[in-house]
């Protein structure tokens, strides 16, 4: 019997065969198997009838969404979920669980050593999903400061200690705020040794899981006082629309050229751009303008997302 998983995989095979005209060794490679593979998942898709003159699932439409969303903004993956029937808070957990399902995937195929976690509500719905895996060779490097008392349990130093715990493998911490009070406080902590030599592990990660927020709405930060009115107010004059591990951009996906964002002690947007891969797992149509700036800056290589929310980007809302 096959689980939710591997059909919606076995439907995206076959759509990208039957219906987009790819072939199998192009397909094989996508996903990172061999070509018979994929020639023995598309016949036992016919034996269990997905494919009859036409591709038979409910799961068709999401991986339409899919396909759409790889080829708009040249992604490597996406992962749509399905949100029918769900609260916000189910969809929260459904896009944690598929970011958990992808990346114990992508880490049985490919050698990682260092996997840099920012922080944030869907990315610890992740953590909290992922199995238990021995990786022992993995290090796990949080993205960016966090230090506080409030919703300690999404900051990027707890979500790298929660995924080692799971990975049996070690994590570091950095012991710093994401956003100081001055640009001068920032340069006195980043030139501690324990702080400077975390900053450096960011830049060396070869993967990175990474959330994506809105300053204006549903904002983590201005619960966390990271952010004031003054800020928020600033910020939108600047135009920033959104932030991926507490470093602000504006529409285009350029970073802005705000105060803020010299105080940030963690990764840079354009060292982020530098690393191997970018896994973005997001939830809420609240975050559409955010994910699409995101996007267009080419922060991401995997796009991990709700369905409501995919299908706005692709309508251009």
């Amino acid at each position: 019997m096959l689980n939710w998983e591997e059909r919606k995989q076995m439907v995206k095979l076959a759509n990208l065969y039957y219906i987009e005209g790819w072939t199998q060794q192009q397909i094989a490679k996508k996903v990172g198997v061999s070509r018979p593979i994929i020639s023995k998942l598309l016949q036992r898709a016919k034996e269990l009838g997905i494919i009859e003159v036409y591709i038979k699932d409910e799961s068709v439409h999401t991986v339409d969404l899919e396909l759409k969303l790889e080829k708009k903004y040249d992604l490597q993956d996406a992962i749509v979920i399905s949100t029918v029937g769900l609260t916000p808070e189910m969809t929260k957990r459904a896009v944690g669980q598929a970011g958990a399902y992808y990346l114990s995937k992508y880490l049985k195929r490919m050698d990682t050593k260092k996997l840099g976690i920012s922080w944030g509500s869907t990315l610890a719905e992740l953590v909290k999903e992922y199995p238990f895996e021995r990786r022992k060779e993995m290090n796990i490097v949080p993205l960016v400061g966090g230090m506080g008392t409030k919703h300690v349990e999404i900051h990027a130093n707890q979500l790298a200690y929660e995924l080692a715990k799971k990975m049996g493998c070690t994590c570091s911490y950095l012991y710093a705020p994401a956003i100081v009070e001055t640009k001068e406080l920032k340069e006195h902590l980043i030139a501690m040794k324990e702080i400077s030599s975390v900053l450096e592990e960011v830049k060396e990660v070869d993967l990175a899981l990474v959330g994506i927020g809105n300053p204006h709405k549903g904002s983590t930060m201005k619960e966390l006082n990271y952010l004031k009115e003054d800020d928020l107010q600033n910020l939108r004059k600047m135009g920033a629309v959104g932030d991926i591990a507490s470093r602000f951009f504006e529409a285009s996906g350029e970073s802005v050229d705000h105060p803020l964002n010299d105080k940030v002690i963690g990764l840079s947007l354009e060292d982020l751009r530098e690393i191997k891969k970018v896994i973005g797992v997001v939830e809420g149509t609240y975050k559409l303008e955010s994910v699409a700036a995101a996007l267009k800056g080419n922060y991401l290589d995997v796009l991990i997302i709700d369905e409501q929310t995919a299908s706005a980007l692709l309508r251009g809302e």
